[in-house]
């Protein structure tokens, strides 16, 4: 090809000299010397040497591009040319120098015509192009590149653009006023930030060399988030269960919920809707972490269960709900409670084996094993626990009470739960034992001995009763039983102090022994006997008689 261009250069030059111009072309980026043109031949200059007859060579401007061969008469390069330094923003290259000769007097024109070689590939001002697009962008959308730019010149000249890299995008190319390539990248497909945040392609420019060259560039499509995802909480419904003495402020569970955008469309905030006023003075939700923690005591008997709508919302106003359910389990802080519904607080104690003397109700607030509760009576009472109705039971009389041996009673009644440790409560029955008259005064035997002659109401004697009985019962009386009526001219007895007394003197002589019985009864009407004795001793009152 060079050879071609070289042969036409010198037809061309043959036919010019004629006209007092020499016109040649040369391709750039040739060597320093390399040939140009013969002028001597199309000047008919006559060798050898040329310098002898005043021929030089004027170059125009700074820089000499050209030499004349002294010897030869060739036209060659002064140094290596780059036709797109010298010719940037013109199509055609065209390098103008004079040939003086001066022993003719004559001036030749001499054009040199630049011709381009493939020797630059296209380039892209930047190697690296940065887009930013919202994931809302319309599909058909259409975004101008950066051109590419190719200093060659005709074929060699930036010809084509090619992209490559990713199925969301297609490469438009539009055409100019000017003839020239405008690239455009389009979208082709719906782009979605959560699916994929940047897509990589490469842009290609080729040039019409042979072979072409090419330059790239990176096309880096960052997508910019929309807010087209809510918060999405890990699980629909969260459960727990927490024992009613755990400390206040404690974790009890946290809430997490993820939302696929980023920035403020993708920062998650928590909020506790408010069902119920009770359970949002239980619980605290931190609006950052979604973590719900304890701001006052639970108590199983109060509240076993609660349920807390929780929704977590991002900065665009997308939300999703979620359910936590915090079951409370019991632990036996609870000790039985013993009530006294009714009781007595005397009983006599003639009253018969089953008699009722008091009503109990028992309940405890705990649950399960730790509510269940069992009573009991101390050992050694003559009393019985029974079951009456569901929580109620009754201290009923286990056999006939006794007053004689025992007139009060402190009945300790226990409630005892199933905890561990169990928790226990305790009520104490007091019952007084009413006297009955069932003790007859304890018979006694007396004997006296008393001196005859003594004045009325001399005292003779004491008789006396015990009765176990209090009260009227106990109160006994003194009289005579069944004697004859000379005995109460004789003796008579005190009916309150039991003592004997002389009604009139005695007489040894007439009677030195009398016995008779007396009868002790008490307030209830129980008696019993008692035999009295008495001796009569002798006085000497009587003189003996002849």
């Amino acid at each position: 090809r060079r050879q071609r261009i070289l042969i036409w250069g010198v037809l061309l030059a043959a036919w010019e000299a004629a006209q007092g111009q020499l016109r040649y072309s040369v391709p750039e980026e040739m060597p320093k010397g390399s040939f140009v043109g013969d002028v001597a031949k199309d000047l008919g200059l006559q060798l050898p040497a040329l310098s002898d007859r005043g021929i030089r060579l004027l170059d125009k401007g700074r820089t000499q591009h050209f030499a004349l061969h002294g010897t030869t008469g060739h036209l060659v390069t002064a140094e290596r040319i780059d036709r797109e330094q010298l010719c940037r923003l013109v199509e055609q290259c065209v390098l103008r120098c004079e040939l003086i000769v001066e022993e003719e007097m004559k001036i030749y024109g001499i054009q040199v015509e630049i011709t381009d070689t493939n020797d630059n590939a296209p380039s892209f001002r930047e190697a690296e192009i940065e887009l930013r697009m919202s994931e809302t962008t319309a599909p058909g959308s259409q975004f101008p590149l950066a051109r590419a730019h190719d200093p060659d010149s005709g074929q060699n000249s930036l010809q084509s653009y090619e992209l490559s890299g990713d199925e969301h995008f297609s490469l438009a190319v539009q055409t100019g006023p000017g003839g020239d390539q405008r690239p455009e990248l389009v979208l082709a497909k719906v782009l979605d930030r959560e699916e994929a945040a940047f897509h990589e392609l490469v842009l290609r420019a080729s040039d019409g060399g042979d072979p072409a060259r090419t330059g790239t560039a990176r096309i880096r499509v960052t997508v910019v988030d929309a807010n087209d995802n809510a918060p999405v909480f890990s699980q629909a419904e969260y459960t727990v269960r927490v024992p009613e003495d755990v400390p206040v402020g404690s974790t009890l569970v946290t809430v997490t919920a993820t939302d696929a955008d980023e920035g403020l469309n993708g920062q998650v905030k928590y909020s506790i809707k408010k069902e119920t006023d009770m359970a949002s003075d239980i619980f605290q939700l931190d609006p950052e972490t979604g973590a719900i923690t304890l701001v006052q005591n639970l108590d199983f008997e109060e509240g076993d269960s609660y349920e807390l709508k929780v929704q977590a919302y991002d900065g665009g106003a997308l939300f999703d709900t979620t359910k936590v359910v915090i079951s409370v389990t019991d632990v036996n802080d609870n000790a039985p409670e013993l009530t006294v519904s009714s009781a007595l607080s005397e009983i006599s104690e003639d009253a018969p084996t089953g008699t009722v003397v008091a009503l109990l109700h028992v309940q405890d607030r705990d649950s399960g094993a730790n509510g269940e509760v069992r009573c009991s009576l101390e050992a050694g009472v003559p009393f019985l626990l029974e079951k009456s109705f569901e929580d109620y039971y009754r201290v009923v009389t286990a056999r006939e009470l006794d007053r004689e041996q025992q007139s009060e009673y402190n009945v300790t009644v226990r409630a005892v739960d199933g905890g561990r440790p169990a928790l226990q409560s305790s009520t104490v029955l007091a019952l007084r034992v009413l006297d009955v008259n069932d003790n007859a005064p304890v018979k006694s035997v007396y004997e006296a001995r008393v001196a005859e002659n003594l004045p009325p109401g001399s005292l003779v004697g004491k008789v006396q009763a015990t009765d176990a009985d209090v009260g009227s019962n106990g109160q006994i009386s003194y009289s005579f039983n069944n004697v004859p009526d000379r005995i109460r001219e004789l003796f008579s007895v005190d009916i309150v102090s039991g003592e004997v007394r002389t009604e009139v003197p005695l007489d040894f002589e007439e009677k030195s022994k009398y016995s008779f019985g007396l009868e002790a009864r008490d307030g209830g009407g129980l008696t019993d006997n008692c035999k009295v004795q008495i001796d009569i001793t002798d006085e000497n009152d009587n003189a003996p008689e002849i």
